[in-house]
């Protein structure tokens, strides 16, 4: 009989539409959780919701751009409506501008801090309340080697991501006593859609691979088994603090 440790468990992951997200969601699913898969595109949630439903889940899909307000308290009545509460919360949405920093307009910087930081902000306010009481909880914030070293260009994207260490760190004090834990991942260089500009590049390609010790990009399925194991309970005692995935960059 296969193992499902997270059977019963309710996991909601914003960014859910392609990537690390789509990834955590089907592991998840795989072990036995119910998805709310939450993004702005509409196709691309549909192929991550087929994707666990074909894992044997229940996947519902949930249209907000979690940097706003209004959408975020609107997805939060919607899937407590659809599932009654929330166990897991992934806050995997995020974007980066690849520039230096006297290049930013202050829109473009705004718009990053709003999806990479703000959201996080809004989505544990929305959602840590109905965790609460149950012995049991999960946030997954999603960091970045980003936070630990930077390159040029990065100015902008290390910034939000060493903010959710610091926010990271302080709300698993906050949660503690009601059995939730707080944690970070900090993913080095993975094959996602963000990365291809990279990869397609042999001349920066060739750069990355030569700061990771393992000699290749992640797979995204790595990221989605890391995600399962901080979820079941055998990560209960883990909580404050990030796990870096990186092949070893940040060893050096």
């Amino acid at each position: 009989m296969v193992q499902k440790p997270l059977e019963g468990r309710v996991a909601l992951i914003t960014g859910a539409s392609r990537g690390l997200g789509r990834a955590m969601a089907v592991a998840l699913a795989q072990g036995g959780a119910q998805l709310a898969l939450v993004a702005r595109d509409e196709d691309k949630l549909k192929e991550t919701a087929a994707e666990v439903q074909a894992a044997g889940a229940e996947a519902r899909i949930f249209l907000a751009d979690v940097a706003r307000e209004a959408d975020v308290e609107r997805v939060k009545h919607e899937v407590t409506q659809a599932y009654g509460r929330v166990d897991i919360l992934i806050n995997n949405a995020g974007i980066n501008h690849r520039k230096h920093l006297v290049d930013f307009t202050l829109e473009e910087w705004t718009r990053v801090m709003d999806t990479n930081v703000n959201s996080v902000f809004l989505m544990c306010r929305a959602f840590i309340p109905m965790m609460k009481g149950r012995g049991y909880g999960r946030i997954i914030n999603m960091t970045s080697i980003m936070a630990h070293v930077s390159l040029p260009g990065r100015t902008v994207y290390s910034t939000t991501k060493t903010a959710l260490l610091g926010l990271t760190r302080a709300l698993a004090q906050e949660v503690a006593a009601d059995g939730i834990t707080v944690v970070g991942i900090s993913p080095g260089p993975f094959g996602t859609e963000m990365n291809i500009p990279i990869m397609q590049n042999p001349e920066i390609n060739a750069q990355f691979m030569s700061k990771i010790p393992l000699g290749r990009w992640g797979k995204v399925e790595e990221i989605g088994q890391l995600a399962l194991f901080l979820c079941s309970d055998g990560a209960g005692f883990i909580t404050g603090t990030d796990i870096l995935i990186d092949g070893g960059w940040c060893a050096q």
